[in-house]
């Protein structure tokens, strides 16, 4: 595989950190937007994960110069018609009197509200990923990942960011803010919609 320079089309550290270990051991050169403070805001207008995640690699692509990566992933809970999707980073923002003194804490108190009374049996869960990879000229390749799982009761763990502490992962029974880094890689949504994109890359690079 040819040695590039891949913009990863975000800000958020942990998603940064994340997506760049598993890139850095494919050989590639791993930058976040940081890197490129001319990178304005790019507003997410799309109705789906893929629409996001190709509208937010393409833009980066286009200002950098670079192929870039980017994602779009939320949580879909049944019970609540697959809410909160799309808007799981912004969920919380129309009750901004939750508890919590982050944006992640208000969104786990708005699902948690919006779940309340709602039996362990239907607080079925999933995390859905997106990924999207662009080049400056135009091409684009899309991979999906998906990781079941249901939504807990109290949030517990400390290791992730957004939904982490709300969601349990079936296999183990644990939160996954409870797992190690690589213990959520092998088997979350974006950790398979990365190895997908993976697979897809040789023939992508070479156009």
């Amino acid at each position: 595989m040819t040695k590039a320079t891949i913009v990863l089309a975000t800000r958020n550290a942990g998603k940064v950190s994340e997506l760049a270990d598993a890139l850095r051991a494919y050989g590639l050169d791993v930058l976040g937007l940081d890197a490129f403070p001319q990178v304005g805001e790019i507003e997410e207008t799309g109705t789906t994960f893929e629409e996001n995640a190709l509208l937010k690699a393409r833009a980066v692509a286009e200002a950098t110069g670079h192929v870039a990566v980017a994602d779009d992933s939320g949580l879909e809970v049944d019970a609540l018609e697959r809410r909160p999707g799309v808007y799981s980073a912004r969920y919380s923002d129309d009750t901004p009197d939750l508890p919590g003194d982050t944006r992640d804490a208000r969104n786990n108190a708005k699902l948690l509200l919006e779940l309340d009374g709602v039996p362990a049996e239907r607080r079925t869960a999933r995390f859905r990923c997106v990924m999207a990879a662009c080049t400056p000229d135009g091409r684009h390749v899309v991979a999906e990942g998906a990781w079941e799982g249901h939504i807990a009761l109290a949030p517990e763990g400390d290791n992730g960011f957004g939904y982490d502490p709300l969601f349990i992962d079936p296999q183990s029974g644990l939160h996954s803010a409870q797992l190690s880094r690589d213990e959520k890689n092998a088997r979350s949504h974006r950790g398979k919609a990365l190895r997908r994109l993976l697979e897809l890359w040789p023939a992508f690079w070479r156009g």
